[in-house]
């Protein structure tokens, strides 16, 4: 008799639920007044939409933003008497007689004592829908390179900063039903309720990294997980309805990264949820996927969904200040990733494939979070370490941008990631066109020691050298354990050069900081080619530079070496001089050379020859 009892009682809960036409019924918000009773529908366990009761309070007009207006409303039914505003609950739609008149969105905030919320109205939603897509392409601003953890959590920060409400003073506020003094009071406390971001796959230290860094920019961190095949096969028979979680997908595969809200309505294929926005980017390419609640979280401060995030089900391509939108049907094109990591002394390689989105503002942050996290959770972090690193951005239609170094030291890991969140970062803000990136591959190979050297002696064996000879030059490195490295260079030494030459050995921080004192600026493209080829010439910390030059006057002209220019060729460009970016040159560089090696090495020598006649 119980089961019967028990299955009759959640088919009526089924019947209960409010019946959705095929054409949603909205009622606009001049029809919305104080005392009016209604329902909203979300998924409190499990995928079983649930009902909970509405109570309008009155409007607040213009509270985020002109011609912005929010509905207030006390919240009962259900687990809310005890778990308050959920945290996941975003999107939430909200009928009045039968009509959808909004998406539950705001809050008070945490540790609020009533159940009292903002209801963005459903016709705010549809008319941001409604706003042309701009063909204008987001540039970003470059985020500048962190070497430590603070740096990256300063990074995420600003990057996940969330937008403050318009009404800063109360006199902005405006209202209907609710008391002056008491509406300005409440638009200034209103704030989007957090976004559960759940991360599954991620170590502790990157966890604590993201939830240090997000909070307060209304996202909040989360446990979760991914969907059981059962449970995909299970929501797959079902689909997507008003009330129904749903996650945005920025990670998936062996990691996953997912912002989580509400469907608020389903309209020919359109999806419309959240009621505020997830960053605000305007048009995006996002993946939609399900959302399953694992169970509630209740909090004195804010309760929250935990959730577990299932298949692709569409795309979302809006991301406006009153909610995201999508279409229902395949998602969007992610940019495939493959990490494959070795240990020294370990013939076992582990191999990490996931996507991330395509996206300005997200793909460096998450290409540096994702590379940091693999090697946080495989290999030893505490003391020093060495990762000798290499890969290649595929890019489309334009040549691929190879990435490498020896990274070594206490900090070793976060120098690491930057190898891949700089030149990401670099294409990205690109001036010049936009950049499709097709797929990155990393190879990594984590070494338990520092691998540091210094440079001590460079020297020829040829007492006097001659105008077309080719010589050995012997260059001797120190590792930190006291070891000395030998390396042999051939050194061309070419056929009408005379008198008094100079081999230079550098690493590669000196040779920038000379090249800078001299006026060149090898970072400086005028086309995306010539970045791309900017990119693939960084100096390497592994690398040891050779020039082999001679002292005879020239110039830097926006950039470019002019070297051994006769007297009165100089007299005529500084005579023409009006950009101010002419420089003299003091050298002529004769020949270029690199010696590629294990360690980070550093130091620098220079070796004065004089050729024979």
């Amino acid at each position: 008799m119980r089961t019967i009892a028990l299955l009759a009682c959640a088919l009526l809960g089924t019947l209960c639920l409010v019946q959705l036409p095929a054409k949603t019924i909205r009622m606009p918000i001049d029809d919305v007044r104080a005392g009016m009773r209604g329902i909203g529908i979300t998924v409190f366990d499990g995928s079983r939409r649930e009902e909970f009761d509405v109570n309008v309070l009155g409007v607040l007009k213009n509270v985020m933003g002109p011609q912005r207006n929010i509905v207030i409303a006390r919240l009962s039914g259900g687990p809310l008497a005890i778990t308050g505003v959920i945290q996941g609950m975003s999107g939430s739609p909200v009928y009045l007689d039968g009509r959808l008149f909004g998406a539950v969105s705001y809050s008070l905030g945490s540790f609020s004592k009533d159940t009292i919320v903002g209801i963005t109205p459903i016709d705010e939603m549809i008319k941001a829908d409604s706003y042309p897509v701009s063909a204008e392409r987001r540039i970003p601003k470059p985020l500048s390179l962190p070497a430590t953890m603070p740096d990256l959590v300063r990074i995420i920060s600003h990057a996940f900063a969330g937008d403050a409400p318009f009404a800063h003073r109360p006199g902005d506020v405006g209202a209907r039903d609710i008391p002056a003094a008491e509406a300005s009071h409440l638009g200034t406390l209103m704030r989007p309720i957090a976004t559960p971001l759940v991360l599954n796959g991620f170590g502790p230290e990157v966890y604590n990294l993201w939830s240090t860094a997000v909070t307060g920019s209304g996202f909040v961190t989360t446990v979760g997980g991914v969907m059981s095949a059962e449970a995909q096969r299970e929501v797959s028979n079902t689909p997507l309805q008003p009330g129904d979680g749903v996650g945005v997908s920025l990670v998936q595969g062996d990691l996953t990264m997912a912002g989580t809200g509400t469907v608020t309505m389903i309209e020919d294929n359109r999806v419309y949820a959240f009621g505020h926005p997830f960053y605000n980017l305007g048009p995006v390419q996002m993946p939609m996927t399900r959302a399953q609640v694992t169970t509630l979280l209740p909090s004195l401060a804010v309760s929250s969904k935990i959730v577990t995030i299932g298949d692709v089900v569409g795309t979302i391509d809006q991301d406006r200040s009153t909610g995201i939108f999508g279409n229902l049907g395949v998602g969007p094109n992610m940019i495939p990733v493959r990490i494959r990591l070795d240990e020294e002394g370990r013939k076992i390689t582990t191999t990490f494939n996931f996507e991330i989105i395509d996206d300005p503002v997200f793909t460096p942050v998450l290409a540096y979070t994702t590379t940091l996290n693999t090697l946080f959770a495989w290999t030893r972090e505490q003391g020093s370490r060495t990762y000798i690193l290499s890969g290649t951005i595929r890019l489309q239609d334009l040549p691929p941008v190879s990435i490498g170094d020896v990274y070594t030291g206490n900090v070793a890991s976060a120098a690491a990631s930057v190898a891949l969140m700089g030149p990401l970062t670099t294409l990205l803000s690109n001036e010049f066109e936009p950049v499709q990136i097709e797929s990155i591959e990393i190879q990594i190979s984590a070494i338990d020691e520092a691998r540091t050297a210094t440079l001590e002696r460079v020297w020829i064996d040829t007492s006097r050298p001659r105008p077309g000879d080719r010589v050995p030059l012997k260059v001797v490195s120190r590792s930190y354990r006291g070891t000395k490295l030998v390396e042999t260079l051939m050194v061309d030494i070419p056929a009408h050069a005379s008198g008094v030459l100079t081999i230079q050995v550098s690493d590669a921080p000196t040779l920038t900081r000379q090249d800078q004192r001299e006026g060149r600026s090898p970072a400086t493209a005028n086309s995306i080619s010539q970045l791309i080829r900017n990119l693939n010439s960084t100096r390497r910390n592994n690398r040891l530079y050779v020039r082999l030059v001679r002292a005879d006057a020239g110039a830097i002209d926006k950039g470019e070496p002019l070297p051994a220019l006769p007297g009165s060729v100089l007299a005529v460009l500084e005579s023409n001089r009006t950009s101010g970016e002419l420089s003299r040159l003091a050298e002529a560089t004769l020949g270029e050379w690199e010696i590629v090696t294990d360690h980070s090495v550093s130091g620098s020598r220079r070796l004065t020859i004089e050729l024979a006649r």
